[in-house]
């Protein structure tokens, strides 16, 4: 009898070392963190978001660990926020066009085509009152912004050239869900179409768009320059995206890892906004090699041609973006309305 109890007391303490072994372990277990988005891995997006990857990774020793999921893997376009928001995916880098249709509509600001003349103009406003009072907007929504990446200046590519005005009169031009954007299309005199970004390349192939905008990176990655024969470096946009996270899991983490975390992402956001300007210059030369695409250079009457056709959307836009949201800007960016 005094065996048989031994016995049980053994097994009750080797199953209890197996339950405490197997709690050690899951607290070992490092914490998952997935990071989506929508372009290739050679884009400087992507490639930020690998730098960030390898520097969470190093500096929280291997407590966190960062999945990083390109080219629209998990969600597209207009998928990715929602997943956001619901816990399914914990950090995002979506263009800032994507906050107005989750209802903080100041974004758009961004949109407003001409608004910034450089990337000095771009980045005064990001990095200062303007930027950060918008990531405080995202709060109520769920969402924390960690960081502005930059891509640089957009340009218009077709399957016509695009000179002046009146070469848009009809064309069917693939925007991002932006109201801004919708109106600066129509003000060109072409017709809008919001598609998703991995949609693309195929839409242009089969003519179910003729025309997009967006960065020489992005163009090359994705291979837009293969079915358009036209770009046009009219500079009148600027493409950038915010690195946010699910609000509710940030706050969550602890305070050493989340500090470990910022300052990952504070050197990994340097780096992708220093690797910007060269990545499109790169890109454009690629495409100038591949000889598929004739790039024109507007000249200083044309853009002014097309800053008569566009500014007027400012203004057109106060409703919606918000009249003192578009005069900080200026004011951070140094714009001047073109007499």
């Amino acid at each position: 009898m005094a065996h048989s109890f031994a016995r049980r007391s053994l097994a009750l303490a080797a199953v209890a070392l197996l339950g405490f072994a197997s709690i050690g372990a899951q607290a070992q277990a490092p914490i998952v963190i997935k990071f989506s988005h929508v372009v290739a891995p050679d884009t400087p997006k992507g490639k930020g978001a690998l730098r960030f990857k390898e520097l969470a990774e190093q500096r929280t020793g291997g407590r966190v660990k960062i999945e990083v999921y390109p080219n629209s893997q998990l969600y597209k376009d207009k998928e990715e926020l929602e997943a956001l928001q619901l816990g399914s995916v914990q950090m995002l880098a979506p263009s800032l066009s994507k906050f107005g249709p989750l209802g903080v509509k100041e974004y758009e600001v961004f949109d407003l085509p001409f608004i910034f003349k450089d990337t000095e103009a771009f980045r005064a406003v990001t990095d200062g009152p303007v930027g950060a009072g918008l990531f405080k907007k995202l709060e109520s929504k769920g969402i924390t912004g960690l960081a502005y990446w930059d891509n640089g200046a957009t340009h218009m590519t077709a399957n016509k050239p695009l000179k002046s005005v009146a070469d848009f009169k009809g064309m069917k031009m693939r925007i991002q869900s932006s109201k801004v954007l919708d109106a600066q299309m129509r003000a060109l005199g072409a017709i809008p179409q919001v598609m998703a970004f991995s949609e693309l390349y195929q839409a242009l192939q089969t003519g179910v768009v003729d025309g997009t905008e967006s960065t020489p990176s992005n163009i090359y990655t994705q291979k837009v320059f293969e079915v358009q024969k036209n770009m046009t470096l009219s500079g009148h946009g600027h493409l950038a995206y915010a690195v946010v996270v699910n609000k509710k899991f940030w706050d969550g983490l602890p305070a050493e890892l989340r500090s470990q975390l910022e300052g990952a992402m504070r050197d990994a956001t340097t780096y992708a906004n220093a690797i910007a300007a060269t990545e499109n210059a790169t890109a454009l030369d690629k495409i100038k090699a591949a000889g598929k695409t004739t790039i024109y250079t507007p000249t200083a009457v044309e853009i002014n041609e097309w800053k008569k056709a566009l500014v007027p959307v400012h203004k057109d836009m106060e409703s919606r973006v918000g009249k003192q949201m578009i005069v900080d800007t200026y004011k951070a960016a140094g714009f001047v309305v073109p007499k």
